[in-house]
């Protein structure tokens, strides 16, 4: 899901308006670091080249899960992709989020690599959701330091376009079946004849690529999800 939100002109705000980091692109040359070594610190630790941190807008909390052989098929993948040189655009941070190194403080009280739920028989669907797919990123209410609120995982949050609000797949309202669940991420068709609208419609654009065997753990993985606290 790394395009959905790393795509187009490197301007695309990633919080509220009132502090938005924004996010960056991803190509050859460009913003992406410039050995596997220096991308993959970037994945899994947050940090840049120069050993800066980046701003978790960038899901790095999130990747930092994934495996070593994972970040070398996306580093392999973004080489095939055509060079870009113009410039991004500037975060848009008041004080004191300007400061870049409070972000190792907000590391040191949110960023771990652990999983959040126990994968049980179903170790691939935990991977994708909590891992490659990120899907807690929007999924996921947050603090107040902007951290995600694992004692409500996955239970609904603001829509970070600033627009609604994502749904809660853990409240007992959510009562699609694991076949609606896979069926939904590969054609974005609801239940009751609805369809994916918004940024979830470009989500479903890159599960339908998933194969059907991935896409039912995925569904697996969310109905055992438990209730929210």
């Amino acid at each position: 899901m790394l395009w959905r939100c790393l795509a187009g002109d490197g301007s695309k705000p990633t919080l509220e308006p009132s502090s938005r980091p924004i996010s960056r692109r991803m190509r050859p040359t460009d913003w992406v670091p410039g050995d596997i070594a220096d991308f993959a610190s970037a994945m899994l630790m947050g940090t840049s080249p120069e050993g800066v941190h980046y701003y978790p807008a960038f899901p790095y909390s999130t990747y930092t899960r994934a495996s070593d052989q994972d970040i070398a098929d996306l580093w392999a993948f973004l080489q095939t992709l055509p060079t870009q040189s113009r410039a991004d655009v500037p975060h848009e941070l008041g004080f004191p989020f300007s400061i870049r190194a409070s972000v190792g403080g907000w590391k040191l009280l949110f960023f771990k690599d652990t999983f959040v739920q126990a994968s049980g028989d179903n170790e691939r669907g935990r991977y994708l959701v909590e891992a490659l797919g990120h899907c807690a990123e929007c999924h996921t209410p947050r603090n107040l330091l902007g951290a995600l609120d694992t004692s409500r995982w996955m239970a609904g949050a603001p829509n970070p376009s600033g627009k609604g609000k994502i749904p809660d797949l853990t409240s007992p309202n959510f009562d699609w079946s694991e076949a609606d669940i896979a069926y939904f991420l590969e054609t974005g068709f609801t239940p009751d004849f609805d369809s994916a609208g918004g940024e979830m419609a470009e989500v479903i654009l890159n599960m339908a690529k998933l194969s059907p065997e991935d896409r039912a753990a995925i569904a697996s993985y969310i109905k055992a999800l438990p209730p929210a606290n």
